[in-house]
């Protein structure tokens, strides 16, 4: 079985690579940078391994299998093929503060998807993994004034879950920035391929996290923070999130395209977790003693939805989680630098 994976050194992607290759697939990667597995870097050529160093848009513009790809990649150690899973995980993202502070993001990236399916239909690639995200979900369902509900038994407030079918592709609602409409227009892209004959799997990753993320995404930052003594978080109090551990972030996609579900699938927990508490069980797996009152909050930082859970009843049909979020913070202070 032979895979591509775009976005091979990034950090959903060299994790994917990993999983594809311990199950003994034929991996090929494809990345910007240079080859980055599980936080060391290989140097190597154009070609490496098996993984390319270089612009997967170039690949997208091949004519199909067979091109000559020296003006591509300089090489002609590889050519276009039909693979029997296509991962595209490419994307320019850099947390938050990018998000909300690079605009010229969102042609980037829908450039990426658009020339992903062109391709994909084109030269007739068995299967695509899309990763698309839980920012694709209307915000108006992630503010305080709707994302909570009271329990009547014990008057408790509770989030309400985002399941799969709160998007409806033919009526879109406002997702989270800039980065939400791309990820919703690749999915429109996305039905446009199926209905082209494309096997396309749509996942919906919410807080993905691990030891080895990079620092511009939350877990990790809050984690370096936590370990320095520092217990800050970026936002106001109250912003919760479903965090879901790298390694279920994969199986659970690769389950998707075993069982072969068409419907787009939550990769996610059920959990919400306040950002304060995050920093507190951190604090305490450190072995540190620490309460909520020395949490600070740092609310003129860039701040994203107030209640982002997912789900997880789709997901839970097809694969259940393995690594809970205590069991993930634990690994994650192991690999600490």
């Amino acid at each position: 079985m032979k895979a591509l994976v775009t976005g091979s050194s990034g950090f959903v992607g060299r994790h994917l690579c990993d999983e594809l290759e311990r199950r003994g697939w034929d991996v090929v990667g494809i990345d910007l940078r240079e080859r980055e597995r599980r936080g060391c870097s290989v140097p190597g050529s154009t070609v490496d391994d098996g993984f390319l160093h270089g612009d997967v848009r170039n690949l997208f513009k091949a004519k199909g299998p067979g091109e000559d790809t020296r003006r591509i990649f300089g090489s002609n150690d590889y050519e276009p093929t039909r693979f029997d899973l296509v991962a595209h995980c490419a994307y320019h993202v850099g947390g938050r503060a990018a998000i909300d502070g690079n605009p010229s993001l969102l042609a980037l990236n829908l450039e990426l998807d658009a020339q992903l399916f062109d391709w994909a239909v084109r030269t007739r690639q068995h299967a695509v993994l899309y990763f698309s995200s839980s920012a694709a979900y209307p915000i108006a369902l992630q503010e305080p004034s709707s994302a909570f509900y009271h329990n009547t038994s014990d008057s408790s407030a509770r989030w309400i879950s985002l399941c799969e079918d709160m998007i409806d592709l033919g009526n879109v609602r406002q997702p989270d920035a800039r980065y939400g409409w791309a990820k919703l227009t690749g999915e429109q892209l996305a039905n446009a391929a199926t209905r082209q004959g494309l096997r396309v799997h749509v996942l919906r990753p919410f807080s993905g996290y691990g030891g080895d993320q990079d620092l511009t995404y939350p877990f990790r930052a809050v984690l370096q923070r936590v370990a320095a003594g520092d217990m800050s978080v970026w936002g106001s109090r109250g912003q919760y999130r479903d965090w879901i551990h790298i390694d279920d972030v994969v199986n659970g996609a690769l389950a998707v395209y075993n069982k072969d579900c068409r419907k787009p699938v939550n990769l996610c927990s059920g959990e919400g977790i306040e950002f304060g508490e995050l920093a507190v069980r951190m604090a305490t797996a450190m072995g540190r003693t620490v309460d909520r009152d020395e949490v600070t909050y740092l609310a003129d930082q860039p701040t994203g939805v107030m209640v982002r859970v997912g789900d997880p009843t789709r997901m839970r049909e097809i694969y259940r989680p393995a690594v809970r979020l205590d069991e993930g913070i634990r690994r994650a202070i192991g690999e600490l630098n």
